[in-house]
């Protein structure tokens, strides 16, 4: 049985109610609520705050007319599959996560975007939701999108699988931390992945893809590069940050358009 939110009924956590998303049945989800209110704006028109509540920012904006959701979701996989029940009950059926990351492959360049085809599982919260040998996959139409988008965009793209982890530092196999340990699991295994043609590093994408599967959510997640493991361990200059989400707005409002026309 489906848990469906009554229309007026505010959810717990992302503190708005049904009726607030006018219809909206697609959600762009960056991580950090500062992005929120740029994201709206620059996507789509008619750009207006819904609520915030605790680290999920909500605007509502239109793409082609059509109400689109932009909703915060915090770092880290828990928040994500929170919001992510929630926007559930309230009729969300495709996704888009726009968030930041650092490559491990020496072919990708600050300021690039990758597009996410599946996730490696470092986190915990996607276990709550399906067992070890399942699989974190995006969705084939809402990639397939994000891909057309970014290349008619002429966006330097990279589509392929990142590494989730819980954590920054130890899961990540960084040695900047505190303290520098990272424990045995973890120690080699940035080559590891990089042998295996992996992508990128970030925390949140297995645990939006295999939530969204076990919720009938279609998701698609775009990353901006904002670091380069393979020469340095520092974030890049804000330039990079803002070439890469000028491409991730064309992008996502590319998408968006090709999903509403199916």
């Amino acid at each position: 049985m489906k848990h469906y939110a009554d229309l007026n009924e505010i959810l717990y956590h992302v503190g708005f109610a049904k009726k607030d998303l006018q219809g909206a049945t697609i959600a762009v989800l960056p991580g950090d609520p500062g992005r929120v209110e740029t994201l709206a704006k620059d996507i789509g028109t008619e750009p207006m705050p819904i609520a915030v509540h605790r680290e999920y920012t909500s605007w509502l904006t239109h793409v082609d007319e059509q109400p689109v959701l932009v909703c915060s979701t915090g770092m880290g996989g828990p928040s994500v599959a929170i919001c992510l029940e929630e926007l559930a009950r309230m009729g969300i059926t495709h996704v888009i996560r726009v968030g930041t990351t650092g490559t491990i492959q020496e072919k990708i360049n600050l300021g690039d975007v990758i597009i996410n085809k599946a996730a490696v599982r470092l986190d915990g919260t996607s276990h709550h939701y399906a067992p070890a040998p399942f699989p974190a996959v995006a969705s084939f139409a809402v990639t397939g999108a994000l891909a057309e988008a970014a290349a008619v965009c002429g966006a330097p793209f990279h589509v392929g699988v990142s590494v989730s982890s819980d954590t920054f530092w130890p899961g990540q196999e960084r040695y900047d931390s505190f303290t520098g340990y990272v424990p045995r699991c973890f120690q080699g295994t940035m080559k590891e992945w990089q042998a295996l043609g992996a992508l990128n590093y970030e925390m949140e994408t297995s645990a939006l893809f295999v939530t969204c599967q076990a919720l009938g959510i279609k998701a698609g997640a775009v990353c901006g590069v904002v670091a380069k493991r393979t020469e340095s361990e520092s974030v890049a200059p804000t330039s990079a940050y803002e070439r890469a989400l000028s491409y991730q707005i064309k992008i996502v409002r590319g998408a968006i358009k090709l999903l509403l026309k199916k």
